[in-house]
């Protein structure tokens, strides 16, 4: 079991709180996201993947002035539920992405880590709003990039937020966010 923590640095004031932990047959991403401003937030989630990296389960909860929200995502590997109901546009995904966070694109970064520097990879997400739980289906590129000061680089983008820089240690967890969040627990000194 590994703990790790977030500062934001984007507009909002808040912090984020991991662990990542093994479970039979895979991983298990749990965290909480709380934010101060524009408006007051809290996220938590859980989302199980396989040893392959593939997610199977997700449970998201929020909560702010507008109430709480639960929300759970199981996939079979292609056909994808939400809160127990089949939805089609889901089906075939490959990753959950939890808007409030940067411990989910940990996720498809160990998966891809065989890319080499150049080369990208598309896929479809179940991408989750915080703190509305709205879970739409969204193209995402990760791109990887030649290593800075000692640490994995990669590019992701997606249509509605543009692209940012992320830095990942050796485990494929993000370290800086560009733009969104850097790592303040465990700190990862440059090689």
């Amino acid at each position: 079991m590994r703990m790790y923590a977030w500062q934001r640095s984007d507009e909002s004031t808040g912090h984020s709180v991991a662990r990542v932990s093994a479970i039979d047959g895979g991983r298990r991403y749990q965290a909480t996201e709380v934010l101060a401003t524009p408006a007051a937030v809290s996220c938590s989630f859980t989302i199980d993947v396989t040893n392959e990296s593939r997610p199977v389960r997700a449970i998201v909860r929020a909560f702010a002035t507008s109430g709480s929200r639960v929300v759970e995502l199981t996939t079979d590997g292609w056909r994808w539920t939400v809160d127990g109901r089949h939805r089609p546009i889901l089906d075939g995904v490959t990753d959950v992405d939890v808007a409030a966070t940067p411990l989910t694109n940990t996720i498809p970064i160990r998966r891809l880590g065989h890319l080499g520097v150049g080369e990208e990879a598309v896929m479809a997400v179940a991408w989750i709003d915080v703190p509305s739980l709205i879970v739409r289906r969204v193209q995402q590129t990760y791109t990887r990039l030649e290593p800075v000061d000692g640490m994995d680089a990669w590019r992701y983008e997606d249509r509605d937020h543009g692209g940012f820089t992320l830095l990942v240690d050796g485990d494929g967890v993000v370290v800086d966010y560009e733009g969104f969040a850097t790592r303040v627990l465990p700190v990862r000194m440059p090689a």
